[in-house]
């Protein structure tokens, strides 16, 4: 096994190790400690998907490195790993994991694949990391027995998604990739005496000290927990639309607190909107693998139209084949296209499709039985939904951010990997690459060290100097200063600060979402300006003489509402400052590229 790979999943001593010596959190997440408030953690992690967890297992392994060789950390160090497993995007993930892990493929090819996908705004640099250190990581968790699906020779199963050219994607569980990878690599967590756990809700985070503050909100009250080093990994955030295949705590939260903070943004105009998920009910996603089994797109009069779009058909990138349904759907006065799974039996000639169906994709079947809908007869009501973000934290190589001790991995991070479109698969690969790289930074950066970041124009030699850094507060002729949540909460309640989070949906969904035009946009923005200038006037409020003290759960609401609005007003002003359309963002004023703007853009909060 990799010198540098984590203990098995599948010991045995490690697992009862691990029964013994935890203690059940109130998210249900079981970890080898409870966090400690008074503590002085060397790093702590907020954000307990694959990035977050990949993070946190690196730091305490550098930190026992560091005692192997007396560097003066003593073992009385821990990570704190602040976050529910249950509530990750990574759980939630279906498709699987990419990594050039078999004969037939290479780094190289994965890179390549990644290039073309990303629309021209990938730094190749990030992408060599990406698909050389993807298959050494991945190949570290198939030897620690991460349950990835094999066949009955106990080969494992390779699979094909959009804009790959080889079978090189990995399942577990079928459909429930995501949810066994968490399960697995989280008795990793429970294991390790290095790892404590905080299930608190984080708001704000303070750089005006030596050691960076925390400040959280928890069942007794508001509580601050010291860190010498913090990494975000906070996930996606889907919660800005009101059809996302995202968890309900994926409300760009890591995106909103590194801006705060003073962090640079970019690339957040680019928000990948899965192509199929299902159009009743909670938009429970239709993953990607079921094109790739042999899955026909039709409209409502039966026609299959993305052989006609792209020579890739269903398997053409994402972006291409979110927006052919949506304009079919447009078509059919927005009507939803079906997805058509009956061609699979011609591929699986020698099993039934409902047995293969029930085998391959368990979560999506189970699903669709609870809700009376058989697949397997007839086809099913898809529709685009608010997925993955390209755009986040702008970090470096080893996830460091423009502010000092401040790193960001995952989905909340921008790290040039995804460019303007993500590669199917690639974003459970990037948490777990990045997430490595952060974990070990965090521990042995020098206090001093300032990040290193790759230039926002992908071009050979363009440089760091020529980076276009844009003011956003000046742009919109508002203040984004900090607003006083705890006044909001006094002020309001819990239902009207939901209804402001509804509001921010609809502007979204309608105005920057899978088609945008210069009006829309415009739009967009004036619309999240009042929503802005509502929650600074309720915060100011004075009008009550006695205000009460707001609930645990209208704070949450009114930091998540503050939150969405600051994310949804950069996201609407760096779609309206791009003029071109270009991977997931599709201007239909502007349908071409434009080679002058193939450079990414970056934002500061003021």
């Amino acid at each position: 096994m990799n010198a540098n790979a984590q203990p098995s999943i599948s010991s045995d001593n490690a697992r009862s190790d691990a029964r013994r010596n935890t203690t059940p959190t109130s998210d249900g997440f079981t970890t080898a400690n409870t966090a400690d408030t008074s503590a002085r953690y060397p790093v702590a992690v907020i954000g307990a998907g694959i990035a977050g967890i990949s993070a946190a297992l690196a730091a305490a392994k550098a930190l026992d490195d560091a005692d192997s060789t007396g560097e003066a950390h003593g073992n009385s160090q821990k990570v704190l790993l602040i976050g529910s497993v249950e509530g990750s995007n990574t759980y939630h993930a279906q498709g699987g994991i990419a990594a050039a892990v078999f004969d037939d493929d290479s780094p190289e090819l994965h890179t390549r694949d990644t290039l073309i996908a990303g629309a021209g705004l990938c730094d190749p640099v990030a992408v060599s990391v990406l698909t050389a250190e993807g298959k050494d990581r991945v190949n570290e968790l198939i030897e620690a027995g991460v349950h990835f699906d094999r066949d009955a020779q106990g080969n494992l199963v390779r699979g094909l998604e959009g804009a790959h050219s080889r079978k090189r994607i990995l399942h577990a569980g079928g459909d429930a990739t995501g949810r066994v990878i968490e399960t697995d690599i989280s008795h990793m967590v429970r294991a390790n005496p290095r790892i404590v756990q905080s299930d608190a809700f984080v708001t704000k985070l303070d750089f005006s000290h030596e050691d960076p503050r925390i400040i959280t909100l928890t069942p007794s009250g508001t509580q601050t927990v010291q860190a010498k080093r913090i990494i975000l990994a906070t996930g996606g955030a889907g919660q800005l639309y009101p059809y996302t295949t995202n968890p309900a705590g994926a409300y760009a939260s890591g995106v909103a607190l590194a801006l705060q903070a003073g962090a640079e943004v970019a690339d957040l105009e680019f928000y990948q909107f899965h192509p199929t998920a299902l159009s009743i009910k909670d938009n429970f996603l239709i993953s990607e693998a079921v094109r790739g089994e042999g899955a026909h797109l039709i409209n409502e009069k039966g026609e299959r139209y993305m052989p006609h779009v792209d020579e890739r058909a269903e398997l053409a990138p994402r972006d291409i084949v979110a927006r052919e349904n949506f304009r079919q759907m447009m078509h059919q006065d927005g009507r939803p296209v079906f997805l058509d799974v009956r061609p699979i039996a011609e591929h699986h000639p020698d099993m039934p499709l409902a047995e293969f169906l029930a085998k391959r994709f368990p979560s999506i079947n189970a699903y669709l039985k609870e809700n009376g809908i058989d697949w397997s007869t007839q086809p099913i009501p898809v529709t685009p939904a608010a997925h993955y973000y390209m755009g986040g934290v702008r970090t470096d190589l080893y996830g460091r951010t423009s502010v000092p001790k401040l790193y960001a991995v995952g989905e909340c991070a921008r790290t040039g990997v995804q460019g303007a479109n993500r590669l199917a698969s690639n974003s459970l690969l990037e948490g777990l690459v990045f997430g490595h790289r952060a974990g070990i930074a965090a521990v042995t950066d020098p206090d001093g060290t300032i990040w290193d970041p790759r230039p926002l124009d992908p071009a050979d030699g363009a440089s760091t100097q020529d980076d276009d850094v844009r003011n956003l507060g000046k742009t919109l002729g508002i203040s984004l200063s900090p607003i006083d949540v705890q006044a909001i909460g006094a002020h309001s309640t819990e239902a009207a600060l939901e209804e402001i989070q509804k509001g921010i949906r609809a502007t979204m969904w309608k105005n920057v979402g899978v088609l945008r035009t210069a009006e829309s946009l415009k739009n967009a923005i004036n619309d999240l300006k009042h929503l802005h200038d509502s929650l600074r006037q309720l915060a100011n409020d004075d009008s009550s003489s006695t205000p009460c003290t707001p609930a645990p759960a209208v704070l949450r609401a009114g930091y998540k509402t503050v939150a969405m609005c600051t994310v949804a007003l950069a996201a609407a002003t760096a779609a309206l400052a791009r003029e071109e359309s270009r991977g997931a963002h599709a201007r239909t004023d502007f349908p071409d590229r434009d080679p002058q703007q193939q450079k990414s853009l970056a934002w500061v909060l003021e």
